[in-house]
Order: structure tokens, then C-alpha cells, then sequence
């Protein structure tokens, strides 16, 4: 028989679903207004007309509806050399760095995972002491632009010469939450199939990759979601790491950003005498450079939404 709700109870449920569906409307609006921007006309764009739908504007602007698609246009094919550069770039930080991340964090993970380690408490809480203080933003340029001296002088060549992808993949790669949440995962496998599978001959590396690895599917799909979304959204370190002589390494995040300084006032005020192209509205090509930017993450994050939950609840809780 089902239970009655009582009145504060559905008062409760009301209330809470009316929130969610507020938050849930807060989040994805930016992602509506962003698309209906891309499809809209210039003269919409300036009388703030753009709300839900795109808007192609008045009549007398000279903009048909068949133009709608020029910011896309403009993306794909005037800017298409540097954006698409720019893009390739950021699929290859994304997915070199988030292998290179998991990599040397899922081994580090496992080593710190074993009571055996000489040490341990030590390392341990030198991972967290990270987590709690930071060197700050200077010490840390200074770090990553002698990493980079290194990497430069290993080649023979100088810091502005050498292709500094490479540098953000190497040097940025560190993240102590996934580190501990990894080793959190792995400390939560049972002793006992280790041991049997010790007995069984198998080598550490066998161990890892065959008994630890398999269980903890969960956690390390949540963890490489983490470091993917970092690679692809970081912007900053970038920016600061890659000289403006390296525009062919810019992430597509840097591209987008400069393309804002320089052609909309959606950052800072335009240059005087600066001339907006009529056929088409500049902000329009700027978010259609967003909305390309962010279709990977909504492709993928689906398939690996299903571990985050679950994954995090087993790297986030020691039993």
C-alpha cells in the first residue's frame, strides 16, 4: 500500500523541485544563448533582441534569414586556418595530456597505496600539504619557464623556439585531488585478490594492470573526465606560457580569447575607428567559435557520466 506524503513532505518535494529546475535553467542558458547568438543577425545582436531563439533582426539591416549561417561561415572558412589549427591544438593537449596525467597519476597512486611503501606517511602528506598551500601564481611561471629552459637546452635549442605544447603537457599535468582519489580507489581493493594473485606468479606491473586497474574502472574514467575538461578549458597557463610568436600552438581557448580583445567589446572597449564588418555580426562568429569549442564535451560527457558518481564515491571514501 502506498504511503500518504504528509503535508510538509510535499511541501518539501515542491520546493526542492522547483530549485533544481531553476539551477538546472541557471546552467544550461548560457549554452542556449551562446548557440541562438551564433545563428543571429547583427542588428538583433545590438538591440539585445536575442533571448531564446536566434533573431534575424529588422528587415532594413540587409540581413536575410539564408545568412544566418555566415558566422559559422567565417569560422569554417575565413578564419577557418587559424581556428582549426587552434582546435587540432587543443584535441592534442586533451588527449596526449590526459593519457600522460593518468599514466604516471595511476602509478603514483598505487605505490602510495601500499602500506609497504617506505615513506608513505611522508609522501602522503606532502600531496596533501599542496592541496592546503600554494607557492603562488609567480613561483609557479618561474617554474614552468625554467622547466621550459630545460626542455630547450635538452634539444639544443631556446625557450621560444621549441614547440612549448610540450612544456604544457609535461609541467601541468599534476593534480593532487586526482592523485588521492586514485589512491583512495586503489587502497579500497580487497588484499586478499592481491595476494592470490601474487600466488599465482604475478609480477607487480601484472597486478596493477590486471587486478587494480579492472576495479577501479569507475574512478579512473572520473578522473580522466577531470583531467580532459582541464585540458580542454585551460586557458590561463597558456596563455602565459605561449608567446604571442606562437600563435600556431595557441589551444582554441586562447584563440577565442584574443579574437574577443580584438574584434567585440564583450571584454574591452573596442579600438577607436574600428569598423564592424556589415555582412555579419563579429560577437556572432565569436560565440559560433564557442559553441565549437564546447560540442566535445557534450559529445563525451554522456558516455562517462555514468562512472562520475560512482567513481568518485569509491575514491572519495576510505573504508
Amino acid at each position: 500500500m502506498k504511503r500518504k506524503m504528509e503535508i510538509s513532505e510535499l511541501i518539501f518535494k515542491i520546493v526542492s523541485y522547483v530549485f533544481l529546475i531553476i539551477f538546472a535553467v541557471m546552467c544550461v542558458y548560457p549554452l542556449i544563448y551562446a548557440l541562438s547568438a551564433a545563428f543571429s543577425s547583427r542588428g538583433a545582436i545590438d538591440a539585445n533582441q536575442v533571448v531564446l531563439w536566434p533573431m534575424i533582426g529588422n528587415s532594413t539591416d540587409g540581413y536575410k534569414f539564408g545568412a544566418m549561417i555566415d558566422a559559422f561561415a567565417y569560422v569554417v572558412i575565413e578564419r577557418g586556418n587559424e581556428f582549426w589549427i587552434s582546435y587540432s591544438n587543443t584535441l592534442f593537449l586533451c588527449f596526449i595530456g590526459t593519457i600522460w596525467c593518468l599514466v604516471y597519476s595511476i602509478l603514483g597512486a598505487y605505490a602510495l597505496s601500499k602500506k609497504r611503501l617506505v615513506g608513505r606517511r611522508g609522501f602522503n602528506f606532502f600531496l596533501v600539504f599542496t592541496m592546503w598551500f600554494s607557492a603562488g601564481i609567480v613561483p609557479q611561471f618561474l617554474n614552468y619557464q625554467r622547466t621550459g629552459n630545460i626542455m630547450a637546452a635538452m634539444v639544443g635549442s631556446s625557450y621560444n623556439e621549441i614547440d612549448l605544447k610540450w612544456l604544457i603537457i609535461l609541467a601541468m599535468g599534476m593534480n593532487a585531488t586526482n592523485l588521492i582519489l586514485l589512491r583512495n580507489s586503489f587502497e579500497g581493493v580487497p588484499s586478499e585478490i592481491e595476494e592470490a594473485a601474487r600466488i599465482d606468479g604475478a609480477t607487480e606491473m601484472q597486478i596493477l594492470f590486471k587486478v587494480y586497474i579492472p576495479m577501479s574502472k569507475a574512478t579512473i574514467a572520473t578522473v580522466a573526465l577531470f583531467f580532459g575538461i582541464s585540458r580542454w578549458n585551460g586557458y590561463f597557463w597558456a596563455q602565459k606560457v605561449l608567446p604571442q610568436g606562437q600563435s600556431y600552438s595557441w589551444p582554441v581557448q586562447v584563440f577565442i580569447r584574443t579574437f574577443l580583445e580584438e574584434y567585440t567589446d564583450l571584454i574591452s572597449p573596442l579600438q577607436d575607428g574600428f569598423v564592424w564588418d556589415e555582412s555579419f555580426s563579429t560577437v556572432s562568429a565569436a560565440y559560433a567559435m564557442v559553441v565549437c569549442g564546447v560540442i566535445p564535451i557534450l559529445i563525451i560527457y554522456p558516455f562517462i557520466q555514468k562512472y562520475f558518481a560512482k567513481g568518485v564515491n569509491m575514491g572519495g571514501v576510505k573504508e
